[in-house]
């Protein structure tokens, strides 16, 4: 007999499926934070702030690499399931729509451990040695970023057009890689800029694994708190607001 966790980890393995074999999502996912790392490792501008440059660039593009599938990518399918009515019609059947969510959530998470992975293995090719500690740290930012981004996601894809999810969505990823804090230190923007940017979620999400991976744990308060903060705000926001579909 089928339960609700079964159900929520078979839809969990669909989304993933179809994530997977999605061209534009595993360019965004993994081959563009793919050819950042390698790009950012090689080159020797811009600086990047103290430290070994790899070991600055690989936490960078993990955290790039959480806001690609927890943020852009599911934005953009829950924005067109949603169009298209896959959200009203999964949210009758005995998935319902804890399940569906459950298994949207559980489905971010395995892409973001199997890119992670990837990733990791790339950084260490070019000299990646993170703190052990860091590294168990990292983890758990990176779970509660996952959870802030997802929350993010699922907040504008409940209120736009799937076509303006599309446009908003890829367009705040190119600046949160730009200019948010993913890939480029806050502490090496303008002060009045940094200080911005450091609540943002881009920002925090960045510094904190940075800061974890590289073994400064006294400053990680900042990003964590930040995290929690845009996190429960979302989740409000998208519990009052998330409509099931385009009607």
């Amino acid at each position: 007999m089928s339960t609700p966790m079964l159900r929520a980890r078979s839809q969990a393995a669909f989304e993933a499926r179809t994530l997977l074999s999605n061209g534009e999502q595993l360019l965004v996912s993994l081959l563009l934070p793919a050819l950042a790392l390698v790009g950012l490792a090689l080159a020797s501008s811009p600086s990047l702030g103290s430290g070994r440059r790899i070991d600055i660039v690989v936490p960078s593009v993990l955290a790039l690499a959480v806001v690609s599938t927890a943020f852009t990518g599911q934005a953009i399918s829950t924005g067109f399931d949603r169009r298209y009515g896959v959200l009203r019609l999964l949210g009758v059947t005995p998935l319902g729509r804890s399940g569906l969510l459950a298994g949207k959530a559980l489905a971010v998470l395995l892409i973001v451990a199997l890119q992670s992975v990837l990733l990791s293995v790339l950084g260490a090719f070019f000299g990646w040695h993170p703190d052990p500690l860091g590294v168990v740290v990292g983890l758990v930012l990176m779970l509660i970023g996952t959870w802030t981004w997802v929350a993010l996601a699922l907040l504008i894809s409940g209120l736009l057009r799937a076509e303006a999810v599309l446009a908003v969505a890829n367009l705040l990823w190119v600046m949160f890689a730009a200019v948010g804090g993913l890939l480029y230190p806050t502490g090496q923007l303008p002060d009045v800029v940094g200080v911005i940017v450091r609540l943002l979620p881009s920002g925090a999400l960045g510094d904190g694994l940075r800061d974890a991976m590289t073994g400064h744990f006294g400053s990680l308060g900042e990003p964590v708190v930040v995290l929690l903060v845009w996190g429960a705000a979302a989740t409000a926001l998208t519990a009052a607001t998330f409509r099931w579909d385009d009607r």
